[in-house]
């Protein structure tokens, strides 16, 4: 009988679930501004933001482990507000997720926000619906398939990560090892049926969350 540790798969879920929460909300307003605003900054920010989508992952978990290490800026200030340290921990964890995933989140947000166009929102203007009541009753029930999209897509993104977990968080068992890190440990000793179990669950799961997304999608865009 195979012996598995399943300590992995539940910090991963619960990783994937706080990024997601984390990461809509915090996406939600940016990509809001980002759709609309005619700043000359735009097109820094928008390479900022799609900047994990080009590097290695590698990279970006080095430079996260410099800033959260204890000698970093963020790290030193949060070791001082707190006593206690980001790098190896899970709220490191957290924190190099959502870095690694906002693109993930905001771009079909802004997709959605684009493809509304003005006229839903300037019809809601004329019957003196406020500016927060027009994005919460017209904006948000229209971008729908956006946040779904984003949902998914950051969660499932989250759930396969590697490279920066492993950089950020290393392999704590039962603290930072997520599951992409157990998969890899049980390959590096050779026990390739605990690998093939874990792996076939995050390849099956990859694929229903997919099916979902592209099923659920069809049906918000047929007319």
């Amino acid at each position: 009988m195979i012996d598995i540790n399943w300590s992995p798969v539940w910090l991963t879920l619960r990783l994937a679930t706080i990024t997601t929460i984390i990461l809509l909300t915090v996406s939600t307003p940016l990509a809001w501004w980002l759709a609309h605003t005619k700043c000359w900054c735009k097109s820094i920010v928008e390479a900022l933001i799609s900047l994990p989508l080009v590097i290695p992952p590698i990279v970006l978990g080095f430079y996260l482990l410099v800033i959260l290490g204890s000698q970093g800026l963020v790290g030193d200030i949060w070791q001082t507000l707190t006593g206690s340290h980001l790098a190896f921990t899970f709220t490191g964890l957290v924190i190099g997720s959502v870095i690694f995933s906002l693109p993930f989140a905001v771009h079909p947000l802004q997709n959605a926000f684009y493809a509304m166009g003005p006229r839903p929102l300037e019809v809601a203007a004329t019957l003196r619906a406020s500016p927060l009541d027009r994005f919460f009753t017209v904006a948000v029930p229209l971008a729908r398939p956006g946040f779904l999209t984003a949902a998914t897509l950051t969660f499932s993104h989250t759930v396969g990560e590697f490279g920066v977990v492993l950089m950020i968080g290393g392999s704590i068992p039962g603290k930072t090892q997520v599951l992409s890190i157990a998969i890899y440990e049980h390959v590096e000793m050779a026990e390739f049926q605990a690998a093939h179990i874990l792996s076939g669950g995050m390849l099956l799961f990859s694929f229903i969350i997919l099916l979902v997304l592209y099923s659920i999608n069809k049906r918000l865009y047929q007319p």
